[in-house]
């Protein structure tokens, strides 16, 4: 044993056994027969063995010493060929027996490997060892557990009931059947075995025999092992024998292993003994002695006779071999077998092994039996109860309550009337199904079945399961398999009538009885997986209700169910019975499964084909998995199963797993008739869309049988391009009888690519898409995607072994989907979770394409979002600290043009920087295989947004270097200003000297000549006036002929101010009198609604005023605003003043464009609209006319100029009153314009500093726009401030900047008030730090080159240039300054009392300069997308401006009553979502032709429906449902309507409470 071991490399594996978890995984290929050595002799057995070749019991192996090694002698003598002296190759080791490779992987696997070895022996017709020697301690062991998974089928024919066939199909331990056991005494030179193989199969070796290829003298595991094989009848008149029979063959002597013959001739019914000779005195007479006595039939086989069989006595035959034609002795045993066996005789069954004394029973095993009684406790509570009853009595949480949550959750896409009630209505009856379930979950059998998986080591587990399935099997097998003998019959019925082509009542009766016959079947089929989908069904019951009780058992069945996916065994993804997959369960099992293993990556292989095309016998065979195969009956729903990629070629690919998804087949017969195409498309479609490859397997060559799953296949293909999920497809044709031939294959391929050619045109109809033929749909060749397998048995059933064909098209087949599999890098098993939901959840609305929602893809472009947010704000900050510097030239009159190409200079490291990092987050990212898609449109944008940037700065400072020049004449009179004025505060102070220290008295002296000095300088000028807007206004509003009492009423009331916010616009308009098709005049319709008891009437218009004609007003004041707004802003107010006509140019363009819109309409506006619409375009331009104005007037008037020179000019004077040096006045001069330039500075950069810590920090800033908008909605609803929600409604922009502005000052002024002001402090400090040095620079400078003041303050002022804007300096009072060290000690001096002074500065003193933080952020957060949603006027959340051709989209719709959606000619107000609406059967009215619409195919409208998408949302959105109930009375007022009849508010939303809104948006965001 040990040299075999040895020799097979399994010395490792003798002690610690080989386990099915070794050949569940993804390994290099199968060695072929030339390939293979010793030492993969084993491996490459195994391998063979799992994927049904029956070859593998003899594997050729590869030679290392070549034959010619030989030495060749050189004599010629020919007496040398009878010579023995001759050298032979003696040394050369002969091959390892194939029975002994067997045998030795046998004794080398754990009792899970052993029994699916036995079960795979089983399936190629080969014999299974019964009785085995242990190899060392020869104790003899019965491997029982081997066979509990082995089922055999065959049929009888009972003559008596006029050749009525019947088929019997059981677990092989059950079966009772009669055995006949072979044994040989002595040394024979026939082979006992190859006998047996000519009653059995003729064709095929069940029992390996001495001729057998590969077969060797040396055979050392085989002596003494017991084989045994059934013989099972086909039902057909040349069946061998009419009833199931056991062989059992007894290798080796018999002589010498005793106990086995033993146990044999006990248990046998027919005993066969091969002896060399008969006769008295052998060894061998004392054995035939004992059976010739024993009452069972003997049939004694003589190698040296050659007679025919002479019965000795009755039961007793006698039978010579010699010389004698094999077959002749075939049928003459299988004749007396025959007749021995008619008559009564004690059967054989497997489990009476167990109780055999004197052999060990591997199910005696304490773990096994462990696992045994754990299983029979669980199964014993359902003996006795009827099967198709068991389910409704122990598993009832996924009979008729799951059925019945399926219907109503189906129904939710279907919603009519008040659709939001009926949705609400249908979502309390799912809760109280759940409930009902919860209540129902605790039956006997879940509770001691999921007891025992929490509570067993993993080993006992495994035979528990095994166990259990083994008993629920065996529980079922009679009724299930008379249940599938008259399916089977029906069937064959229906298909005999269906080729006649006859569409006769008959084939419809028919039909019907086999749909009868297709519920018993599908009541009395129960196995272990309705047990695991009870489990699902009490895990999705009780996470619904969400009991508080954490601790519970039912919470802990995820990671009981993913142990189990983990560990190989199949999962259920789709309940086949309901049609549905149960989303919470799936989610909670996938989320365990990669807490245990990580998110690892798969390859998704999914398979489709035709009802009992062999699907699952493929898979099993081909990755060793363990789907359910069973006669007549298919997989139902859909199973997946882990596949782990085995670390050999772990390299080669870029996922750690393959994940499987096995589906029921399509067409399938026992599906209800109608429902059965739809079934078919949802399955197909879901199956297609998980894959990453998609196997479409197909039974035969006809493709006219085909063309319906075709088609199915192509649509569900077509439909994942259209919503950018990439497969590809192999198609696998099984059952092909000439695989050879190629001309046929090339033939079979042209006739496949035809039909799917033809198939993609039909579906393109169906998809309203473009496809002219197969491969504009996915990407395929008929060449190498196409492939043909051979039929799976090698002749008929049930005595067939499979087609060692079979066996290589499954190992090419593999080879392929492997090939196919290496460059992709599959999907993340959170992705695959969330494509599951995706791709359920589409598919429960009828509109797939329109419902599809890829909530990874969504996840990625929103975080993918938040970098676009910060690159963008890298190069926005870098452009505000550029625009900074050259604003502060142009002030300082260094710079008047600006380059573009010097800006694009200036950010040039910038962009970089952001390039690189844009590269490396596409190249780097986890999810980088999709971020590609957008790659190339963020690039741009990026490139987009810096150009932006550099056409606004520029034009921007173009603006400031025209005020500049605009200026130029103040500018050019300012140091005539500043020198007069020095030097008159000189002279006078020089007359006040005496009088320095009477403050009060030289205030007094300078203010009486201050007047007349400014009266002086400005003789020749007239100050410019003050403007007044509101007397302006009135006055054009009165010359365009509206009277002043309106006009005055209009202002007083302040209506106009929210005529953009106004609910109901009925007040504003009257009905023009209109004749219709009779000639009758049509009134005004007036609706009178008498509210409150009657308390309070209120009269509405109706009738014109449709919600459309509400919607046109709105729009036509939104658009006069603006382009009143983009006038008035044109205008050069800042550069050369206000003028009136700039107003009257506006509200004449206004009033032309109401009258435009009046024309074609029912309704004409009042005055008072008119007047309230100019009055509020007026408010909103005032407050910009008015700064622009202010602007204007400092940069020109020399009055305004001269007033703010007073304080300057004064210190100046008291300066010189007090006798200071010249040096001491430049220096407080100095200190005073750096004073002024400082704080502008420091503000200025204090702004960009405070956005960017926010933009970083500041939870609403610095996310994508989807995240300001959250937070923007929470804090709307904290404040409960309805008017706020209005303008939200109306303007969401506004409300935006609103919320902005309001969340910085809060910041800046209160929360983080201590930061904010440390960062000023900095910027103080920075600038002080500038200053200094400047002021030593330009000193030193000056010394150097002995310069004088004029020089200095040239010097000085260029350094502090870029920096700070400064103010004219003029030396000409000021030549005699030379110490130039005291000049710069004064200044210093001065400048730490500013800095202290600088550092109190407060936070509100930057809201008067350029920059303001708000502003920037404003500028940062609002550049992005502002459409609405055509049905909800939800704003879309995306953070890309124009990001078409990508869709609109918002996770947060709401009820069409937030914007004043009513039924037609009703005050009834649509309180519908609209993500509930794409659901329905419901229709709007599309507004660009007035047809009317489904939801579901809102798109087919055009613009702007297209390019919004909205799909189907089974959230509660209780944010907007809390706003409707709370704010219920007042959109009643603001609207004019009532929520009424079918907008009545559903009750279920006033139970939903406001933290629960704000909860909500967090849910939402996570999505």
């Amino acid at each position: 044993m040990e040299t075999l071991v040895s020799r097979l490399h399994l010395q490792d594996k003798y002690k610690k056994k080989m386990s099915p978890a070794d050949f569940l995984k993804i390994g290099p290929p199968v060695k072929q027969s030339h390939d293979t050595s010793e030492k993969d002799l084993a491996h490459t057995f195994l391998q063979r063995l799992m994927m049904l070749d029956y070859r593998a019991r003899y594997i050729p192996v590869r030679q290392d010493n070549p034959a010619n090694s030989v030495p060749v002698s050189d004599s010629d003598d020919f007496d040398d060929l009878f010579s023995d002296s001759v050298d032979s190759d003696e040394s050369k080791q002969s091959h390892v027996h194939p029975v002994d490779v067997q045998m030795a992987v046998f004794h080398c696997s754990d009792s899970f490997l052993k029994q699916n070895m036995v079960t795979k022996l089983s399936q190629c017709q080969y014999a299974l060892p019964l009785l085995v020697p242990d190899p060392v301690t020869m104790d003899i062991e019965c491997p029982l557990w081997t066979f509990r998974q082995i089922t055999k089928t065959w049929k009888i024919i009972q003559i008596k009931d006029s050749n009525v066939v019947t088929m019997k199909s059981m677990p092989i331990c059950k079966a009772e059947t009669l055995m006949v056991s072979f044994f040989r005494l002595g040394s024979l030179s026939v082979s006992k075995s190859q006998l047996m193989n000519t009653l059995i199969n003729d064709r095929h070796s069940t029992f390996f025999h001495r001729n057998c290829k590969g077969s060797t003298k040396s055979r050392h595991l085989m002596d003494g092992v017991a084989e045994i094989a059934w013989y099972c009848p086909a039902g057909k008149p040349n069946d061998s024998f009419t009833d199931c029979i056991a062989f059992c063959n007894l290798h080796g002597d018999a002589l010498l292993i005793e106990k086995q013959r033993e146990i044999l001739t006990e248990k046998s019914s027919v005993n066969v003994v091969l002896v060399p000779t008969l006769e008295k005195g052998q060894k061998s007479t004392t054995v035939i002695q004992a059976l010739y006595k024993s009452p069972k039939p003997l049939i004694i086989l003589i190698a040296d006779n050659n007679r025919g069989a002479v019965p000795v006595k009755d039961g007793k035959y006698k039978m010579g071999l010699k010389d004698r034609n094999q077959s002749d002795v075939s049928e003459e045993v299988k004749e007396i077998i025959r007749k021995v066996l008619s008559g009564p005789h004690a059967s054989f069954q497997l489990e009476s092994m167990a109780k055999v004394s004197g052999i060990r029973v591997d199910e005696d095993d304490a773990v096994c039996q462990k696992g045994k009684s754990a299983a029979m406790k669980t199964i014993n509570m359902l003996q006795g109860i009827e099967i198709s009853k068991i389910k409704d009595n122990f598993l009832p949480c996924q009979g008729d309550l799951w059925h019945e949550w399926c219907r109503i959750n189906k129904e939710l896409y279907h919603l009519k009337g008040n659709i939001e009630k009926d949705k609400s209505q249908k979502e309390q009856q799912l809760m109280k199904i759940r409930q009902d379930q919860c209540k129902a979950s605790y039956s006997k059998l879940m509770q001691t079945f999921t007891k025992r998986l929490l509570s067993l080591p993993p080993k006992e587990k495994e035979y528990f399961l095994k166990w259990t399935k083994t008993l629920i099997d065996a529980l079922s097998t009679d009724d299930l398999s008379s249940i599938l003998q008259s399916y089977d019959e029906k069937w064959t019925e229906v298909l005999t009538l269906k080729k006649k082509h006859d569409k006769s009542a008959l084939l419809t009766s028919k039909q019907t009885e086999l749909e009868e016959i297709s519920k018993k079947l599908q009541s009395a089929t129960f196995g272990l997986e309705h047990i695991f989908r009870e489990m699902g069904q009490i895990y999705e019951a009780h996470k619904a209700v969400k009991p508080k009780s954490r601790c519970t058992d039912w919470a802990k069945y995820p990671e009981l169910a993913a142990d189990l996916m983990i560990s190989g065994h199949p999962v259920e993804l789709m309940d086949g019975d309901a049609g549905q997959v149960p989303l919470t369960w799936i989610s909670g099992l996938l989320d365990e499964v990669i807490k245990k293993l990580g998110d690892q990556r798969v390859f998704v292989l999914s398979v489709l084909g035709v009802q009992s095309s062999g699907k699952s016998t493929m898979l099993n065979a081909m990755f060793g998995l363990q789907f359910a195969v069973s006669a007549g009956r298919c997989t139902k729903g859909a199973f997946m199963q882990l596949v782990k990629v085995s670390e050999e070629v772990k390299k080669d690919f870029k996922f750690e797993y393959v994940l499987v998804v096995d589906t029921e087949g399509l067409r399938a017969l026992e599906l209800a008739g109608n429902a059965t195409l739809h079934h078919d498309n949802e399955l197909a479609t879901f199956v297609v869309g998980l894959g990453n490859l998609t196997l479409i397997n197909i039974f035969g060559e006809n493709p006219a049988e085909m063309q319906d799953v075709l088609q199915i296949v192509v649509q569900a293909f077509m439909r994942m391009k259209k919503v950018k999920l990439s497969s590809s497809c192999v198609f696998v044709h099984q059952n092909v009888t000439d695989i050879g031939a190629a001309e046929k294959n090339m033939d079979g391929k042209r006739r496949l690519q035809e039909k799917l050619d033809q198939m993609a045109q039909l579906a393109a109809k169906e998809e309203s898409c473009d496809a002219e033929c197969f491969s504009d749909v996915i990407a395929f060749d008929v060449q190498k995607d196409v492939k043909y397998f051979a039929q799976l048995w090698e002749g008929s059933p049930p005595m067939a072994p499979p087609n060692p064909g079979y066996s290589e098209s499954i190992q090419e087949l593999k080879n392929i989907i492997l090939s196919k599999a290496k460059p992709s890098t599959g999907t993340s098993l959170s992705h695959f979770k969330s494509k599951i939901h995706d791709l359920w959840n589409a598919l429960m609305n009828e509109q797939f394409v329109f419902s599809f929602k890829n909530t990874l893809e969504i996840a990625v472009y929103r975080r993918l979002e938040v970098q676009y947010g910060n690159w963008t704000w890298a190069l926005r900050s870098n452009m505000l600290t550029i625009e900074n510097q050259l604003h502060t030239r142009i002030e300082n009159g260094n710079l008047d043009k600006v380059e573009r190409s010097d800006l694009f200079k200036e950010m040039n490291n910038k962009y970089k920087e952001v390039e690189k990092d844009m590269t490396k987050y596409f190249e780097d990212d986890k999810d980088k295989e999709m971020l590609v898609q957008w790659r190339g449109r963020f690039e741009n944008k990026i490139k987009e947004f810096q150009e932006e940037l550099v056409r606004g700065v520029e034009r921007k400072l173009d603006e400031v270097i025209q005020q500049k020049k605009a200026c130029k004449k103040l500018d050019e009179k300012k140091p005539e200003f500043e020198n007069k004025l020095l030097q008159k505060s000189k002279e006078l102070a020089h007359q006040l000297k005496d009088k320095a220290k009477d403050e009060d008295e030289l205030k007094t002296q300078f203010n009486s000549v201050w007047s007349h000095w400014v009266k002086e300088l400005t003789a020749d000028t007239q100050p410019i006036k003050d403007i007044k807007l509101e007397d302006d206004q009135a006055n054009i509003l009165n010359d365009f002929g509206f009277e002043w009492d309106c006009i005055i009423e209009s202002k007083s009331s302040g209506k106009y101010k929210i005529i953009s916010k106004v609910g109901n616009y009925a007040d504003y308009v009257v009905l023009r009198k209109q004749q219709n098709t009779a000639g009758q005049n049509i009134v005004n319709q007036v609706v009178t609604l008498i509210v409150d008891a009657g308390k309070k009437v209120v009269n509405h218009l109706r009738g014109p005023l449709e919600y459309e004609d509400q919607e046109l007003i709105r729009s036509l004041i939104n658009n006069v605003e603006k382009q009143s707004l983009d006038a008035i802003m044109s205008k050069p107010v800042a550069t050369r003043g206000y003028s009136s006509t700039y107003l009257q140019e506006v509200a004449k363009k206004a009033q032309e464009t109401v009258a435009e819109f009046e024309k074609h309409k029912k309704y004409a506006f009042k005055k008072e609209f008119t007047v309230n619409l100019l009055l509020y375009v007026f408010d909103q331009a005032g407050s910009w006319l008015s700064q622009s104005h202010k602007t204007f007037t400092l940069n020109n008037d020399v009055h305004t100029y001269l007033e703010c020179k007073k304080t300057q000019y004064f210190n100046i004077f008291r300066s010189f009153c007090k006798g200071s040096s010249s040096a001491v006045v430049f220096g407080e001069m100095i200190c005073e314009k750096l004073k002024a330039s400082t704080v502008e500075g420091v503000c200025n950069k204090t702004a960009i500093d405070l956005a960017g810590e926010m933009r970083c920090t500041f939870p609403a800033f610095c996310g994508n726009r989807l995240n300001l908008e959250k937070h923007l909605l929470k804090s709307l609803a904290e404040k409960e401030d309805f008017d706020a929600f209005i303008t939200y409604i109306r303007n969401p922009k506004k409300q935006v900047e609103a919320f902005i502005e309001e969340k910085v000052n809060e910041h800046i002024f209160r929360e983080q008030r201590d930061k904010s002001l440390n960062i000023l402090r900095k910027n103080v400090d920075d600038i002080s730090q500038l200053i200094n040095q400047a002021l030593f620079d330009a000193t030193n400078e000056v010394k150097a080159q002995s310069g004088d003041i004029d020089m200095w303050t040239d010097e000085f002022s260029s350094f502090l240039e870029d920096n700070l804007t400064l103010d004219t300096i003029s030396c000409q009072n000021f030549r005699g300054i030379n110490n130039f060290d005291f000049l710069k000690e004064e200044i210093e001096r001065g400048l730490e009392s500013i800095k202290e002074e600088m550092k109190q500065l407060s936070l509100d003193k930057m809201k008067g300069f350029r920059l303001r933080p708000d502003q920037i952020l404003i500028d940062q957060l609002c550049n992005c997308c502002w459409e609405t949603c055509p049905f909800c006027a939800a704003v879309c959340t995306n953070t890309m401006k124009d990001h078409l051709p990508g869709d609109h989209s918002v996770p947060f719709h709401r009820s069409q009553s937030v914007k004043g959606w009513h039924y037609r000619n009703t005050v009834e107000m649509v309180s519908c979502f609209c993500t509930t609406n794409v659901t329905s059967d419901k229709h709007f009215l599309n507004k660009n032709t007035d047809d009317y619409v489904p939801y579901k195919i809102y798109r087919t409208a055009g613009p702007p429906y297209e390019n919004w998408s909205i799909t189907p949302d089974e959230s509660k959105l209780k944010y907007w449902t809390w706003f409707v109930c709370r704010f219920q009375k007042k959109l009643e007022d603001h609207y004019g309507l009532k929520f009424t009849a079918r907008g009545e508010i559903p009750s279920e939303w006033k139970t939903h409470t406001k933290e629960e809104a704000i909860q909500s948006l967090d849910e939402m965001y996570k999505l």
